[in-house]
């Protein structure tokens, strides 16, 4: 799912499943206005907070 920012930046939201279809990973990126990744929030399956990946 994407969902766009006020400021022009977007979110992205992922995640990753098994076989199983049990959910393994979920996250959320974070790109700025011209489509550069710029943050990654990692929410399951622990909640490790936003990590910039450019300053």
């Amino acid at each position: 799912m994407t969902v766009p920012g006020r400021s022009g930046w977007k979110a992205i939201y992922l995640k990753q499943v098994d076989a199983d279809e049990q959910t393994v990973r979920f996250w959320q990126e974070i790109y700025d206005e011209s489509g550069a990744l710029v943050e990654e929030h990692q929410k399951y399956p622990e909640d490790r907070g936003h990590k910039k990946v450019r300053s």
